[in-house]
């Protein structure tokens, strides 16, 4: 089981979290497809749950709340990237050109996080770790394996996460120029690709991909839980995988990657 005990490097993509209208119908659908167990937390955390996959945590399951007088937020996956100081990290990414939406704050003992957008609009947060680091499971069925920027315009993400995070994003061997990998240390992290035609109206995001035995059987399952699929089963460089959205509406991908 690829386990992770120690914090991630700045700029490592270490957690994600789901804001859903229902938190419980969420809570039921993500036990039912992966296999997680959680449950609504404490009022002092706004009830977020922590969910595990054997007994580690692997995502967050939260409920949507709107500032008064505001529309409720959409449903998304918010992917988080790793932060030694938070506080510092906050000014380079409004320095870079990007938009805070919400600034650090502590979340008790567990670490300090904040929710920003980058010059294209793309919202992710950012988890500087206290007593919390992060996903404690990765890159098995049911976990977080990949996550991937969809972006306008790649050589100004280069340059915002670069100043920002310190992320090289460079092209990915095998992939012709069409696809881009986050290097962090010289290490692959996370993927971007560019928003084209063939996606018209498709503003620019972050995609949490998690892992599957079986990519159709997983889309199987997802369907008869209403869930709906944007991009059927299919063969790509790294392996097979879908696009989907649960019945809230939250965009994520199942890969089943290929044996190296």
């Amino acid at each position: 089981m690829p386990e992770i005990t120690t914090p991630y490097a700045t700029g490592t993509p270490c957690w994600v979290d789901l804001m859903a209208q229902d938190q419980q119908a969420a809570l039921d659908f993500y036990r039912d497809l992966f296999g997680w167990q959680g449950e609504i937390g404490p009022g002092e955390f706004g009830g977020y749950a922590v969910c595990t996959l054997h007994g580690k945590p692997v995502a967050g399951i939260g409920p949507a709340m709107a500032p008064e007088g505001q529309p409720d937020p959409p449903t998304v996956w918010t992917t988080y990237l790793a932060s030694t100081d938070a506080p510092a990290t906050q000014d380079a990414i409004v320095s870079a050109g990007g938009t805070l939406l919400a600034p650090v704050m502590d979340v008790g003992d567990l670490g300090r996080m904040l929710i920003a957008a980058d010059q294209q609009g793309a919202v992710f947060g950012v988890w500087q770790p206290g007593a919390f680091h992060g996903a404690g499971v990765v890159n098995e069925p049911g976990a977080l394996i990949w996550n991937e920027l969809n972006t306008n315009d790649v050589p100004a993400a280069t340059g915002f996460y670069g100043e920002s995070f310190g992320i090289e994003i460079q092209p990915m061997e095998g992939a012709d120029g069409t696809y881009w990998s986050l290097n962090v240390g010289g290490r692959s992290v996370g993927g971007a690709t560019e928003l084209g035609d063939e996606r018209p109206g498709v503003p620019p995001h972050w995609l949490t991909y998690f892992a599957v035995d079986d990519v159709d059987s997983t889309v199987d399952a997802l369907v008869k839980r209403n869930g709906t699929v944007l991009a059927p089963p299919f063969e790509m460089m790294a392996g097979r995988m879908s696009v989907v959205a649960d019945p809230q509406g939250a965009t994520f991908a199942v890969l089943n990657p290929k044996q190296m």
